[in-house]
């Protein structure tokens, strides 16, 4: 992260026109905890080559470094830009810019205050489990499969931190797809089975993007949508040509487990309360 913590969220506060205070403590490294949580928000970090020359009409964020090793981050503004907002005083006592990011929608053309659109009240279903012990490993459809919160579905590859993006952050624990996403896209042209999707858990009759940043349950299962589960070359790398371009968007949802159980066929899906409500 650019700078020290409560700088930078004061600065993407700033950004954000909101309250810091509204804001959550990050959860382990700080970096992937930010670009994460933005991206529930369709929102990124930008990084900027060349901080000290860098001129952007509107707000970007900056870390000014001091020869004796102080960092903090500051909020710029302006062509060019100047600082207009240092906690810690750096920039004043001959601090220089060594860094710089532009908070940018990822998709310019979504709502900027529901981006993934409304949940609603309807319920989905599950139609399939599946899981794959290893990375690329392929999937096994399974009648149900056992959620453990903090790891992920006994057996499959995340749970075991053997996944592709096993990692420190969130989002990690259970995928999701919808088996309508999969459905337009061979009509399209593209015939992708489940398994191609390699995603953990295909439903239908729910629209998984609106869970994002949301509560839900899987049965007996609740969990929380962390953010979508995009396409990329990864996928498309295994999975048949088109995948990429046709599930932009329609990727399916990550999330994960608060409090454990079994996820079988047949359960329902059903929306629950916002984390920001």
């Amino acid at each position: 992260v650019i700078g020290s913590e409560p700088a930078f969220a004061a600065c993407l506060a700033a950004v954000l026109r909101s309250d810091v205070a509204t804001l959550p403590p990050p959860e382990g490294d700080p970096t992937v905890f930010w670009r994460q949580w933005l991206a529930g928000r369709n929102l990124g970090l930008v990084p900027v080559g060349d901080p000290s020359s860098f001129s952007w009409a509107g707000f970007w964020i900056a870390a000014a470094e001091t020869a004796d090793g102080r960092r903090n981050a500051v909020l710029m503004f302006g062509v060019p830009s100047g600082v207009v907002m240092d906690t810690a005083g750096l920039v004043e006592v001959g601090g220089v810019l060594v860094e710089g990011a532009v908070v940018a929608p990822l998709d310019l053309h979504l709502e900027r205050a529901l981006p993934y659109g409304e949940a609603g009240q309807s319920r989905g279903t599950v139609e399939a489990v599946l899981l794959a012990p290893e990375a690329e490993a392929p999937l096994t459809r399974v009648v149900e499969a056992t959620a453990v919160p903090g790891q992920g579905l006994v057996g499959d590859r995340y749970a075991l931190a053997r996944g592709t993006f096993s990692g420190e952050g969130r989002g990690y624990e259970l995928t999701l797809i919808e088996t309508e996403a999969l459905d337009a896209l061979a009509a399209a042209g593209t015939a992708v089975t489940w398994e191609d999707a390699r995603r953990n858990i295909v439903t239908r009759g729910i629209a998984l993007n609106t869970l994002v940043g949301r509560q839900f349950t899987i049965g007996e299962v609740e969990c929380v949508g962390r953010r979508l589960a995009e396409p990329c070359a990864h996928l498309q790398r295994l999975a048949p040509a088109g995948v990429l371009r046709g599930l932009v968007h329609r990727g399916g949802l990550r999330a994960d487990i608060v409090s454990g159980g079994t996820i079988s066929v047949g359960d329902a899906v059903t929306p629950g309360a916002s984390l920001e409500e």
